[in-house]
């Protein structure tokens, strides 16, 4: 769980609503539903619009990750390619076919596979590096869905606003209906705004972070597994990978 992103979260939202509070407003006035379906609707429906279905649906899948990120033990991760290459050092590369069905995950087992299928240092690496990649840009394209959110949000809330004073404007003579028009129109600015700073866009900047972090485990990964390849002694491989760590 990552409590950072939690308390991240509720500090913001408590800042406004704390600071409405101070001002003597009521934290009722800056509830306002009109507002809250232009901007969350306006705002999803343009993502929508711009952003393929795979690609939407992923961003929707990583979501969680900003509270929850997934595991990256380093420490573990070098240990665990250590491990190979000493099976590999001991009973050749076919000692490696059990590591590679028994692999939880599917870039290190389709390195592994290669590794057993006897491929060579350069053509592994040619492989795996493509896997790489579009690994890292299917998670980096999911992440600027939300930064898209953060785009759009704020315009999306000047349109709330000016809606809500065209309203103000067709009902002057009627001064009952003025307060709630002069409320989506400031309450809609202050949504826009204040989704986009407060969540998309800090959402979108973890996951990028995210995205990079699990990009860097594969790239270690992936180096081990051609100092493998390349039958480098598993202390000299243990060495190299350190220089991963933060």
């Amino acid at each position: 769980m990552d409590l950072l992103s939690i308390v991240g979260l509720l500090v913001g939202f408590a800042a406004i609503v704390g600071g409405n509070l101070l001002e003597g407003g009521h934290a009722a006035s800056l509830v306002q539903l009109t507002a809250f379906v232009i901007v969350g609707g306006g705002t999803l429906g343009a993502v929508m619009l711009q952003t393929p279905v795979p690609v939407f649906l992923h961003a929707l899948k990583i979501f969680p990750w900003v509270f929850r990120p997934p595991s990256l033990d380093a420490e573990a991760l070098i240990a665990k390619v250590v491990g190979w290459s000493n099976v590999a050092r001991k009973e050749g590369l076919l000692g490696l076919e059990g590591a590679a069905e028994s692999e939880p995950d599917l870039f290190a087992r389709k390195g592994l596979q290669l590794l057993v299928d006897g491929n060579e240092p350069e053509a592994i690496r040619s492989v795996m590096e493509v896997e790489l990649e579009t690994l890292e840009t299917r998670e980096l394209a999911a992440a600027r869905v939300f930064e898209s959110m953060g785009g759009y949000s704020p315009t999306i809330g000047i349109i709330g606003a000016v809606m809500g004073l065209i309203h103000v404007m067709q009902n002057l003579a009627d001064p009952s209906r003025l307060g709630p028009g002069i409320a989506t129109a400031f309450v809609a600015t202050i949504y826009g705004v204040g989704f986009a700073n407060l969540l998309f866009l800090p959402v979108a900047n973890k996951l990028k972070a995210i995205a990079r972090r699990r990009g860097r485990g594969r790239e270690m990964v992936l180096d081990g597994i051609v100092a493998i390849a390349e039958g480098e002694n598993p202390r000299n491989i243990e060495a190299r990978l350190q220089g991963f760590l933060e």
